[in-house]
C-alpha cells in the first residue's frame, strides 16, 4: 500500500480510530482502577563472621559467607520466620499467604540481604519488612547455634531499616491510559485494515480510474442539503456543487469533439446513485450556456425527472413512442433558456421493447436534427437491459458512479457491458465528499462580486419576483400543456436570437455582465449585452452615428428592438 493510500485509508476511518483510540484510554484507565494499589517496603541485612583478625581468617569466614547467604534467603519465606511476624504484628493471614507478600535476595557480590514485603498501606508494608528481616536473624542465630551454649559466629545487623514508602508500586494512571490508546489504535488499525481489504464500493476517483482508461470529467461533491436545493438553478454562483455541473459541461464540449450524434445517454451501473438529479442539471448548465437542449426521461420503469422538475406527466415519451402525439406538442419548455423536457409519460407493460423500437432510434434522431444537445436520463444498467438498447443509438454515454453506494465489480460489469456495444463512455463521480474539492478563494471574489452586481440590478430594475406572468397569470417557466407547446417553443427560439424578451427579465448573471461591463468601459459606447453561446449583442447608443434610442444592430445584422439593453445602459449611465 502506498503512502497516499494509507493516508487515504487514514482519513476515510478517522472516526474509527478515534473511538477505537477513546475506548483503549478508558480501558487503559480502568484497568488501572482495578488494579489493587500496593506498597514495598525493604529492610536490608548485613552479614558477617567474628574472626580474630587472621587474613587467613577473614577469608575462610568471606567464604563462609558466600556458602550460606543463599540459605539464609530461603529462610525468609519459611514458617518458621513468618509465623513470629504473624503473632507479633496481629495479622489476619497464614505464613503460606505472608510469603506470597515477602521476597527475599542477595547480591552475589555482596554480603547484603534484601528482604521485601508488598502490603496494601506504607506502613504496613513498612512494618512486615522489618518484622521479616528481625525474625529472619533470630531464626538463623538458632539454626546456627541449635544449643545456645556458644555464641554464634555470624552476624547479622540491620544496615538499611524500611521506610514507608511514598508512591505505590506499579506504573503511574497515565501510562496505563497511553497503553490503552496505543492498544486501542492498533486494533483500530488493524479492523481498518480489514474493512478496507473486505470493502467492494467505490470510495475515490483513484478507484474509478484503476478500472477503466475512460476519462472522468468531473467530480460531484456531496450536499447534505441537496434535498432542499436538488438543482442548481436554485444555488448561488459560488456553490461549489454549481460549479462542478459547470466545469462538467467544459470537460463534455472537449469530450464531444469528434461525436457526430449529439444525443448523450445518462446511466449508472444500479439505481440510487444520482444518475436523474446529474442528467437534469447537467441539462440546466448546457442551457444556461445558450446551448438548445432537449432533456428525454427514459427510465420508463422509475421516473423521476417530472417529479423533480415540476413538470406534468400524463403525456410524454410513451405517448410519443406509440404515435398518439407528435413530439414537438410533448416537449415542455423549463425555466428562462432553451431547455425542453419531454416526461416518461404512462409507464408501459414493454418498456425493453419500447425503448429498442425503431420509433425510439427515430425519435432521438429528430430530437438531435432539431437541438444542439440531447439528454436522455436512462435506467440503471444492471438490473434491466433497457440502457444498453438505448446505448446503441446515442453518441456518448455518462455512466455515473456514486462515491460509497455503487460496489467496484457491479461497475466493472457495467464498463464491460459498455464496452462490448463500442458505445464512447465518459465518467462521472457523484455524491464524492466536499473536502479537497471546495472552489478556492481565487474564484469566490468574483462570483460574490457577480451576484452582488446581479441582485443589485434585479432589484432597482425589476422589484419583486423575477418574472412577469403571462396573459393567464402564470410565468413564463411554468408554462405546460399541449396545445400551446408549440407557440411557447417559438417564444424560447425568439427570446434567443434577442438575448432577452421584454415579458421575460434577463437572469441576474447576465445582469451582473452588462453592468460590470457598463461600469468598466465608463461611457455608452457600446451596449454589450452576453447573449447565447457567449456571444455578445451590440448596438450603438442614440450618441453615436446612425444609431436609435431603443433600439440595435444584432451581429447577425437583423435589426431589433433592445429595450432592456438600453434601460440597463441610461440607467447606469443616470448613476
Amino acid at each position: 500500500m502506498k503512502l497516499k493510500e494509507f493516508l487515504l485509508l487514514l482519513r476515510r476511518h478517522a472516526a474509527l480510530l478515534v473511538i477505537a483510540a477513546v475506548l483503549g484510554g478508558l480501558g487503559g484507565f480502568a484497568a488501572h482502577t482495578l488494579v489493587p494499589t500496593t506498597y514495598t517496603a525493604r529492610t536490608e541485612l548485613f552479614v558477617s563472621v567474628a574472626t580474630s583478625g587472621d587474613p587467613y581468617e577473614l577469608q575462610m569466614g568471606s567464604s563462609f559467607i558466600q556458602e550460606r547467604i543463599q540459605t539464609y534467603v530461603d529462610m525468609a519465606q519459611t514458617g518458621p520466620v513468618l509465623r513470629p511476624v504473624i503473632d507479633d504484628l496481629d495479622l489476619d493471614t497464614t505464613p503460606g499467604e505472608l510469603a506470597g507478600h515477602v521476597a527475599a535476595y542477595s547480591d552475589p557480590r555482596t554480603v547484603l540481604i534484601s528482604v521485601e514485603a508488598t502490603e496494601a498501606t506504607p506502613v504496613q508494608a513498612a512494618s512486615v519488612s522489618r518484622g521479616v528481616a528481625d525474625s529472619l536473624v533470630d531464626a538463623i542465630e538458632a539454626v546456627e547455634d541449635p544449643t545456645g551454649d556458644e555464641t554464634s559466629r555470624i552476624r547479622m545487623t540491620v544496615s538499611n531499616p524500611p521506610t514507608p514508602p511514598l508512591e505505590p508500586d506499579g506504573p503511574a494512571a497515565w501510562i496505563y491510559v497511553a497503553i490503552g490508546v496505543f492498544v486501542g489504535l492498533a486494533i483500530g488499525l488493524g479492523l481498518a485494515l480489514l474493512r478496507a481489504a473486505l470493502d467492494n464500493k467505490l470510495r475515490s476517483r483513484e478507484d474509478l480510474e484503476g478500472l477503466t482508461s475512460a476519462s472522468v470529467l468531473a467530480s460531484i461533491p456531496d450536499d447534505p442539503n441537496i434535498g432542499d436545493h436538488p438543482l442548481i438553478s436554485d444555488l448561488s454562483l459560488d456553490d461549489p456543487r454549481g460549479e462542478a455541473f459547470r466545469r462538467l459541461r467544459t470537460n463534455l464540449g472537449f469530450a464531444q469533439v469528434d461525436d457526430t450524434n449529439s444525443a448523450i445517454l445518462v446511466t449508472s451501473a444500479q439505481a440510487q446513485e444520482g444518475k436523474s438529479s446529474t442528467s437534469i442539471n447537467l441539462a440546466i448548465a448546457l442551457a444556461q450556456a445558450g446551448k438548445r437542449v432537449a432533456l428525454v426521461d427514459v427510465d420508463l420503469r422509475q421516473p423521476t425527472v417530472a417529479k423533480k422538475t415540476g413538470l406534468e406527466n400524463s403525456a410524454g415519451l410513451t405517448t410519443a413512442l406509440l404515435g398518439a402525439v407528435d413530439v414537438d406538442d410533448l416537449l415542455q419548455p423549463w425555466g428562462q433558456d432553451e431547455l425542453y423536457i419531454l416526461t416518461a409519460g404512462v409507464m408501459p407493460p414493454n418498456p425493453a421493447e419500447l425503448l429498442d423500437s425503431r420509433a425510439m432510434s427515430a425519435l432521438v434522431a429528430r430530437l438531435t436534427g432539431e437541438f444542439d444537445v440531447v439528454i436522455l436520463d436512462g435506467p440503471p444498467l444492471l438490473p434491466v437491459s433497457d440502457g444498453l438498447a438505448l446505448a446503441k443509438i446515442v453518441g456518448r454515454v455518462l455512466l455515473i458512479a456514486g462515491v460509497g453506494r455503487v460496489r467496484l465489480t457491479d461497475l466493472q460489469e457495467s464498463l464491460r457491458c459498455l464496452e462490448v456495444l463500442s458505445a464512447p463512455i465518459s465518467l462521472i463521480l457523484n455524491r464524492v465528499p466536499r473536502s479537497g474539492i471546495e472552489m478556492s478563494g481565487y474564484y469566490l471574489p468574483y462570483a460574490s462580486r457577480a451576484k452582488d452586481v446581479g441582485a443589485e440590478y434585479d432589484d432597482d430594475q425589476h422589484p419583486g419576483s423575477g418574472t412577469e406572468p403571462d396573459e393567464g397569470g402564470r410565468s413564463p417557466q411554468t408554462r405546460t400543456g399541449r396545445s400551446g407547446n408549440k407557440a411557447v417553443r417559438r417564444t424560447h427560439r425568439n427570446r434567443s436570437a434577442r438575448g432577452s424578451s421584454p415579458n421575460t427579465p434577463a437572469p441576474k448573471a447576465r445582469d451582473a455582465f452588462a453592468g460590470e461591463i457598463w461600469r468598466s468601459t465608463g461611457g455608452p459606447r457600446a451596449h454589450i449585452w452576453p447573449g447565447r453561446f457567449g456571444e455578445g449583442l451590440l448596438g450603438r447608443s442614440s450618441a453615436d452615428e446612425g444609431g436609435a434610442a431603443a433600439g440595435g444592430t444584432l451581429q447577425d445584422g437583423s435589426e431589433e428592438s433592445v429595450p432592456e439593453a438600453e434601460a440597463l445602459v441610461h440607467g447606469r449611465r443616470q448613476s
